[in-house]
């Protein structure tokens, strides 16, 4: 029996592709992450982030913490922060989706909606000012170390442990870089062989969760030299595996899990054999409200 909800987070289960993958000398496996308790890889990241910030007397529950995000991490941060009495305002584009905000809203978060113009870089600016001005303390998903250190800590050994150490590629859609960052350094270790494989959206591609950051707002957690190969997708491209992978793989997830899908069975086709881990970093019903599953 677990004694908190937060004992759930990690540990979520790999499955391998029954349908999509054709090439029969390669296993691809996902890893579904939207078994968490807050239905995202960011439980991890923003349980390792809270619980190290408590630690270390970075804030307390006297604080008034902020946080710019698109979705998944404001989830798991409002959860979280709710089962330790945290006092946390969440800002994120106004064009998200409404099952985003009514659950951050449900574990108590107050959410911010900026103006859907400026994206998520505009939400950043806006919690920025309020650091500055108001004293309000960051948790900083792009520059907190706690974020990357929490899949070293659990995501890489957890992809080790279960391909019993024969994991050849890991592939991650890429947002604030923490999954790829934490599991590729733990990876690496392990086997410097492993090859590690981003995905971004192609230029003027919008997908949720995957973004090719500008110079000035590119996560300060990021090294380029843990990433062996970026796969660039287009937002057609993970709208249609994400329906793909609902109907035919019986994985609901959102688009990012589509794109790198999308970009998983692309490096599948290219090897002669090999078993890749691909992230489903989310599930499927925060997006209802959208028209990706239309």
């Amino acid at each position: 029996m677990s004694k908190s909800i937060l004992d759930l987070i990690g540990n979520t289960p790999l499955v391998e592709s029954r349908i999509l993958n054709t090439n029969p000398n390669v296993t691809l496996l996902f890893k579904l992450e939207g078994h968490n308790p807050g239905g995202s890889v960011k439980d991890r990241a923003a349980l390792n982030m809270i619980q190290s910030g408590l630690e270390r007397g970075d804030f307390d529950k006297n604080s008034k913490l902020i946080e710019a995000t698109s979705g998944n991490t404001g989830i798991a941060l409002a959860m979280i922060a709710g089962s330790y009495g945290l006092n946390i305002e969440l800002v994120m584009p106004e064009n998200s989706t409404k099952e985003r905000v009514q659950t951050m809203r449900a574990y108590g978060a107050k959410v911010t909606l900026t103006s859907a113009d400026v994206g998520i870089e505009g939400a950043r600016d806006y919690a920025e000012d309020k650091v500055k001005n108001e004293g309000r303390i960051m948790i900083n998903q792009f520059a907190n170390d706690d974020n990357w250190k929490a899949h070293y800590k659990s995501t890489g050994p957890e992809i080790w442990r279960d391909t019993e150490g024969k994991v050849t590629h890991f592939v991650s859609s890429m947002g604030t870089t923490g999954t790829i960052m934490g599991t590729s350094t733990y990876l690496k270790e392990k086997n410097r062989d492993v090859q590690i494989v981003g995905v971004q959206p192609t230029d003027g591609s919008s997908i949720p969760g995957i973004r090719k950051w500008p110079a000035a707002y590119l996560p300060k957690i990021f090294d380029a030299s843990k990433v062996d190969q970026i796969l660039e997708v287009t937002q057609e491209e993970a709208i249609t595996m994400a329906k793909r992978l609902a109907k035919q793989e019986s994985i609901f997830s959102g688009m990012s899990s589509g794109g790198a899908t999308a970009a998983a069975l692309r490096l599948a086709d290219t090897l002669e054999s090999g078993i890749i881990v691909s992230i489903i970093c989310d599930r499927g019903d925060r997006y209802l409200s959208s028209d990706l599953f239309v």
